[in-house]
């Protein structure tokens, strides 16, 4: 409640938080629709791989032409303007910058630029939600190490679960379960970029117009995304991934407390403490009234008779017991919501959500039978979807983590619905991203 009070302290003191964006896809310019007109921050530079599109991402959310340029970061440090480059560890390096946002999506550039950031002192929100499922624990280690902060993106659904998870617990609440909610169909898992557009409603030619990229959101459709965020979530929290992967039940806001709780009293989980995904959407193609398809939730148990009867007394929403209940969030905003996270790592010193241990994995498994000499082609494509996994039970078997699961190819077939192995493959690329998680996987132990 303090950070608008905080930000204008360093807007009059001339002393705003720099800031540079890595990425100027859907999430990117969200926020630059938010950042010009935020007290105390300054936009520093903006980087990607196509400078058009991000002078584009400027031009779309009202940055008149004047506010940017192409010569150097030291001319837009000096003049109050914006920097825009192709370089994305160019734009690292840029001096007098505080924060920087990875919105690239790409694993392997999130790990190189986090990398970089730890070196060259800047705290870091990482939009890139693949990287941070991915090596997240490790990262979040290094930057400790190099006293900077590494932190989840605030507007995107793990920070905001992240957000409902820390207040249940800091008002002394046991939280049962956490996650959000989303369209879910079985089918759904075999989608390819050439349905994704049928299922959505929409034709290919509208979904260009609006800027929305086919492999992304069939990432969201196919149950990928889902499996990432719920790993960032009990990565971040220590809630346990159901051992199964996610289950994606149908439930409407008003049964979560009746819902959302252990088997053995009436609900759908295994146990307390569990992350979960509910469908908008039920098995017979009936969409719920009251669904929280673009929200979170979280559901907690009442410590006492007491605290139970003050659920009564206040109204709260409860199963028929009266000892669970449940609060969520119909929306979220995604990067208009996203400089609360800045503000959080430049002011506070501190994440909006961040790995503290390695609970939980993401792997990839087979959308059709695969023969041998298939390239999988990674998140959101033809070959795979990526599945919650508990991060022992992922190494345990050598399953290839969907942030690996592309420029590889099979050395043997794999079924409809099996999980890749690193087997079952030829030799991944060298990358940054594949010898750090290899060295996750030597130095912590899951749990």
């Amino acid at each position: 409640m303090n950070l608008e009070r905080l930000l204008r302290e360093r807007e009059a003191a001339n002393r705003p938080l720099r800031v540079g964006l890595i990425g100027a896809g859907k999430f990117g310019t969200m926020f630059l629709s938010q950042v010009a007109r935020t007290p105390g921050m300054h936009l520093l530079a903006v980087a990607d791989l196509d400078p058009g599109r991000a002078r584009q991402a400027l031009a779309e959310t009202g940055w008149p032409e004047t506010r940017y340029t192409s010569a150097s970061a030291a001319i837009a440090l000096a003049d109050g303007g914006t920097w825009i480059t192709d370089d994305g560890e160019a734009l690292i390096d840029a001096d007098g910058l505080d924060v920087v946002i990875e919105a690239t999506g790409v694993p392997e550039a999130g790990v190189r630029h986090a990398l970089r950031c730890f070196d060259r002192g800047r705290h870091v929100v990482m939009v890139n939600v693949e990287a941070d499922v991915l090596v997240g624990p490790l990262l979040a280690r290094r930057a400790a190490q190099a006293g900077v902060v590494y932190s989840l993106a605030y507007g995107d659904q793990p920070a905001l679960i992240c957000e409902q998870v820390d207040w249940a617990r800091a008002v002394g609440l046991e939280v049962v379960a956490a996650g959000k909610g989303t369209l879910y169909m079985p089918e759904f898992h075999a989608s390819t970029p050439d349905t994704i557009w049928d299922y959505y409603g929409l034709t290919a030619e509208r979904a260009a117009q609006s800027g929305m990229n086919a492999k992304m959101f069939n990432s969201f459709l196919d149950g990928t995304k889902s499996g990432i965020e719920m790993a960032a979530v009990a990565n971040a929290t220590g809630l346990r991934p159901p051992s199964v992967g996610l289950a994606f039940p149908a439930v409407g806001t008003g049964e979560l407390a009746a819902k959302l709780i252990p088997r053995a009293d009436g609900g759908v989980l295994d146990g307390p403490g569990m992350v979960e995904v509910i469908s908008s959407r039920t098995r017979d193609g009936v969409d719920l009234a009251d669904d929280l398809r673009w929200g979170v939730y979280v559901t907690f148990a009442a410590p006492s008779d007491y605290v139970k009867r003050c659920f009564g007394d206040y109204g709260l929403v409860t199963d028929a017991s009266g000892v669970y209940s449940a609060l969520w969030r119909p929306y979220h905003l995604i990067g208009l919501e996203l400089g609360i996270s800045v503000a959080w790592a430049g002011l506070l010193k501190l994440p909006t959500g961040a790995a503290r241990g390695w609970a939980a994995d993401v792997v990839a498994v087979a959308k059709r039978d695969l023969d041998p000499g298939t390239e999988l082609d990674g998140e959101g494509g033809y070959t795979v979807w990526g599945r919650l996994m508990p991060a022992a039970d992922s190494l345990a078997v050598g399953a290839v983590p969907i942030g690996l699961a592309h420029g590889v190819r099979l050395a043997r077939p794999v079924a409809a619905g099996a999980v890749v192995h690193w087997d079952d493959v030829t030799s991944a690329p060298d990358s940054e991203a594949l010898r750090l998680r290899r060295e996750m996987e030597r130095t912590l132990v899951p749990g």
